[in-house]
Formats: structure tokens, sequence, C-alpha cells
């Protein structure tokens, strides 16, 4: 019984070791732009060489702009941090809250290798879908989801690319919905919260809903791969 438990423990452990390095080993996704351009991305951490002679310790971290002067400018970012609410780490009762490191498993073994079922969102608008997007996710606008006359063909395909049949006006069949991870721009963003909470009340079933909290800011935050700005591709 012992050898048993230790078996599935090292089994367990380098399952856990995988997935913390893929930030490293980087992952291979083809991204497809608004314009219909694709493109090989490999996501993984991109951190100049120069960034890994950082101390860490308080004087370079621990500052009021996040990062000491002294930090080189390769190795820090700048972000706006007044704007939003902040979100709560819960969105909603059944909603999977995840992380870097799940959302890059999710790409790996889910969204890219099983297309059909799984589906990485960006709840953003186009003009900042096509700015920069985590590699390989696709643009579902959170205001596409409820019906407007005016945009009919862009709720069409906002359902269809989830894999909900619409059987009227906000209604629908989720007998074949995809498990969908949304994200938008950081956890003071509202605009995934709000796409998660319309699509359980029309009864999307919730435990196929994932929210990455964290968003762009977050990915952006920790050097992970984001795809080009479509105006400088």
């Amino acid at each position: 019984m012992k050898k048993i438990v230790l078996v599935l423990f090292l089994s367990i452990s380098l399952f856990a070791v995988d997935l913390i390095k893929l930030p490293i080993v980087g992952i291979e996704v083809m991204h497809t732009y608004l314009d219909g351009q694709t493109e090989d991305i490999t996501i993984q951490r991109e951190v100049d060489e120069v960034c890994m002679q950082i101390p860490i310790n308080v004087e370079m971290i621990q500052s009021k702009d996040l990062a000491s002067e002294n930090v080189n400018s390769k190795c820090k970012k700048t972000f706006v941090t007044t704007k939003g609410l902040i979100q709560p780490l819960k969105l909603q009762k059944g909603v999977t809250t995840v992380a870097e490191i799940e959302v890059l498993d999710f790409i790996l073994n889910k969204s890219s290798k099983n297309p059909s079922k799984n589906i990485l969102v960006d709840s953003r608008k186009s003009d900042w879908f096509n700015s920069g997007t985590i590699p390989s996710a696709i643009n579902i606008p959170f205001d596409e989801l409820e019906y407007d006359e005016e945009f009919e063909e862009e709720y069409q395909r906002a359902y269809k690319n989830l894999g909900v049949k619409i059987l009227g006006k906000n209604k629908f069949d989720f007998k074949n919905a995809k498990t969908v991870l949304f994200f938008c721009n950081g956890s003071w963003c509202s605009q995934s919260p709000r796409a998660i909470k319309m699509l359980i009340r029309f009864g999307y079933p919730e435990e196929k809903i994932l929210w990455y909290r964290g968003g762009i800011a977050a990915w952006a935050g920790v050097s992970l791969s984001l795809t080009k700005n479509m105006e400088t591709k």
C-alpha cells in the first residue's frame, strides 16, 4: 500500500513540476488575428538576460513605483493602478478562478488539442484584442453575448464559437457548450465577469466556465508572450 501511495505521489509531483516548467519551455500555438492573418507563436516567459541578474530584495522590488529606479527598464513594466473595480477571487458559485500556470495548461492540453470542446476567450472589445492578447485566444466581446438586432451577425458568431445553439432571442441549447476560459484586462476589469454572469443567467453550465482573474495585466506582468499589435504587424 505504501509503495502505491509513493508511486502516486511521485507521479503527481512530476506532473506538477512539468506545469511549473511551462513558462520556461514554452507552448507553440497558432494565433488568428481578426483580419484573418495567422501567426505561429511560442508562449513563454520572455526575460532579457540582464534581468536575470536582479537581486530579489526590498530595495529592488518594494518601492513606490513597484520596482526601484535602479532596475533596468527592460526588467520592469508600468501599469495604470487606479482604474476599474477590483473583482473578488470567487466570482460566481461553480466558476473556477485560475492563474497563469492553469491558463498555460488549458492552452497546451485543452484548447489547442481539442478546440471543439474547449476555448480561450478574450472578452474585451476588438480594438483591445488587436492591440495584444494571449496567443490562441478567440475574441468574443462581452457585449456581443446579449441579443441586439443591429449586431445579430456578431451575436450568432459568438455563440457558434462557444458551441451553443441559439433557439431564440437569448434562448439557447447548451448541450454541446464548450469549456471556456475567460479573461480581460486585469483584476480590476469587469468585462469578463460581465460575460460570465450573463452566460450563467442564460443557463450556461457553471462547471464549464473558468476565469483568469489576473488577465492581460498579470500575464504581461510576469513577461508571458502577447500577440503583436495589429497596427504594427
